[in-house]
């Protein structure tokens, strides 16, 4: 089915950077809208390019990027590239005056997505950042049961995505910290910090506590190798993370993330919640279309158990459609700048400073982390 996006001008130029899972999703999208054009696409497979090329009749394709910016004629850009990529990719885009948006997570620092923010700002244009998971039709379903008082006020959760043997490819740019930024928890947990604090209603995060191992992949567990994407590195990063978040007005949030552990088998992401008249929880197993959500409710006279059934969710195409309905309203600019992704990236920097000393590490929005320390 076609959806459509409103528009008053001419069809939206758009072109995508990356030709992997997650770019192939954003053309998928953009190709799917009436009112938008796919005129570009960019990226160093020569195979894949032509393929896509042809797939989706996108007359023109880069193998650079800087070309494809260079070319003109474009409104907006995705930038589906490995995350060492986002910044510079981004910030180029802003500066030509496109509107960008960016895979999760937004950049591998907090350094990094503020100079991309800054430069959303200084160009007046949308930089959105792709949280697909929280698109989901089982965590829209759980928001909105949230949002109605199904559960009252949640205070507690325990948000989680974990794998058994799920690097993503041993000695590829992924395990390798400065390219990749960290480990599953930039990679996995990011998604589920985003979907957590959404579905809490985006309180500020005052603290975090946080542990890292790495205890699989350094011994070629855990993974496979890969030819793809490989750049020759060591394993640097850690295999599993745990944070304890302390958010303002009391509550607080346990997440847990792993590319590798001895559990069970598969890829298990979900989120448990306690509020203060019932609870939920939402357990999804090897990307299942949709998980099981479960709402809990009742006192010690009767226990109410209600299972929810939800629809898929349609993922990046809403993902896009956002995007595009942001674009579409220039007075909204500048209210999309990238902000929220930026948060994120703080609080994942927070944790692995604390890993790192030991210790917990307090967040003053208004400042820099430093040894877990807050300096102006």
């Amino acid at each position: 089915m076609t959806t459509t996006t409103p528009r008053t001008t001419a069809p939206l130029r758009v072109g995508v950077v990356g030709l992997g899972w997650a770019g192939q999703q954003h053309m998928a999208a953009y190709d799917a809208l009436d009112g938008v054009e796919l005129v570009a696409i960019a990226g160093m497979e020569d195979g894949p390019r032509a393929e896509l090329q042809e797939k989706f009749g996108v007359p023109n394709v880069y193998s650079d990027w800087k070309d494809l910016v260079a070319a003109g004629g474009l409104d907006a850009v995705s930038v589906a590239v490995p995350t060492f990529l986002h910044a510079p990719i981004s910030v180029g885009a802003l500066e030509a005056g496109l509107h960008v948006l960016c895979e999760k997570p937004i950049a591998r620092t907090a350094d990094e997505a503020e100079a991309m923010v800054a430069a959303a700002q200084s160009a007046g244009r949308v930089l959105e950042i792709a949280f697909n998971h929280r698109r989901r039709g089982d965590v829209e379903a759980l928001k909105a049961a949230i949002d109605d008082g199904s559960i009252g006020r949640p205070y507690h959760a325990r948000a989680t995505w974990l794998r058994r043997s799920g690097i993503p490819a041993l000695g590829s740019w992924f395990t390798n910290k400065d390219m990749a930024g960290g480990g599953p928890l930039i990679d996995l947990g990011v998604h589920v910090l985003d979907y957590a604090l959404h579905l809490f209603g985006e309180p500020r995060v005052l603290a975090v506590s946080a542990v890292t191992h790495s205890e699989l992949g350094p011994r070629g567990l855990g993974g496979a190798v890969s030819d793809k994407q490989q750049v020759g590195s060591a394993y640097e990063v850690e295999d599993l993370a745990s944070l304890l978040l302390r958010l303002e007005g009391g509550g607080s949030i346990v997440l847990e993330t792993s590319w590798a552990a001895y559990r069970s088998t598969g890829d298990e992401f979900g989120i448990t919640l306690y509020g203060t008249d019932g609870g939920a929880d939402l357990r999804v197993v090897d990307y299942a279309p949709s998980g099981e959500l479960t709402i809990f409710r009742g006192n010690a006279e009767e226990e109410i158990d209600v299972r929810v059934e939800a629809d898929p969710g349609r993922g990046h195409a809403a993902v896009v459609d956002t995007f595009l309905e942001f674009v579409a309203d220039e007075s909204s600019w500048r209210d999309h700048d990238g902000s929220l992704a930026l948060g994120r990236a703080r609080i994942i920097d927070a944790a692995y400073e604390s890993a790192r000393i030991g210790a917990e590490v307090r967040l003053d929005h208004d400042l820099t982390i430093t040894d877990g320390e807050a300096v102006r």
